[in-house]
């Protein structure tokens, strides 16, 4: 199957869905597709609330994809694939609408970030989390601010350090990225349905009010992401960060 973002109405409840072949990777045509359909969504008076969501089972959202950034040869073409990410986050952010996210398997760096910037965020006791980013050399720069924001600055240190280590599900409830955890999907699924739905019913005005006061604090993060992004797409030109690349892609 090829990459796809769709999206689709119904009784008020937008859901988007994204897909791509190597584990819901993220090139930068994906993150602009998704950026865009988040906004659509968000500006459709027909929708109430948002849910986004990955085809799949076994991950959410591999994060960058490695083959375009093994590709990036010069600052330029790097900020502006990791300026994807940053897009992607504000789109969540400025939604007028509450963006529900459905974590069903790994959520691995920008997946993370992700998962973070929902309003709410539901998984599987299957969703562990990584912030892989350090280990190939670049560093969660982008998606930090949301995760931090989500989780507080201890446990976004610890994944941003112990790169190469998933933490459970438990332990991202724990520290508040996810909502709920389920012992399943099709659990899961039922949850976000009940949530939905009573959204879809609720004051538009006090959720676009709610999600206002919600996000208050991060009215710079349209400037804060980019020079977030151009941190990391000078990294990815380092030879460090190349042969890290490329060890991962051959294992």
């Amino acid at each position: 199957m090829e990459a796809y973002v769709k999206s689709e109405i119904q009784n008020g409840i937008g859901t988007i869905e994204f897909f791509h072949p190597q584990s819901n990777s993220m090139p930068g045509s994906q993150l602009r597709n998704l950026a865009a359909e988040i906004e659509k969504l968000g500006n459709d008076t027909e929708v109430k609330v948002i849910v986004l969501k990955s085809a799949g089972d076994r991950t959410f959202c591999a994060g960058a994809s490695f083959d375009e950034l093994i590709s990036i040869k010069d600052r330029e073409t790097g900020l502006e694939f990791f300026s994807g990410f940053a897009h992607v986050i504000n789109a969540i952010r400025k939604a007028p609408k509450f963006v529900l996210a459905r974590i069903q398997g790994k959520a691995v760096g920008g997946g993370v970030g992700i998962a973070s910037a929902a309003d709410y965020t539901f998984a599987t006791e299957f969703a562990s989390v990584k912030l892989s980013e350090l280990a190939v050399g670049i560093g969660p720069f982008v998606v930090g601010p949301a995760v931090e924001r989500k989780v507080g600055n201890s446990a976004f240190t610890q994944m941003a350090i112990n790169a190469t280590e998933f933490q459970s599900a438990e332990w991202a409830k724990e520290k508040g990225l996810y909502a709920e955890v389920y012992a399943s999907a099709a659990e899961m699924d039922e949850g976000i349905q009940i949530l939905a739905k009573r959204l879809a019913n609720s004051n538009p005005d006090a959720m676009r009010h709610l999600k206002r006061v919600s996000w208050e604090g991060t009215e710079n993060w349209n400037k804060l992401l980019i020079e977030r992004a151009k941190i990391s797409g000078e990294l990815v030109l380092s030879e460090f960060t190349i042969n890290a690349i490329n060890q991962f892609k051959s294992k």
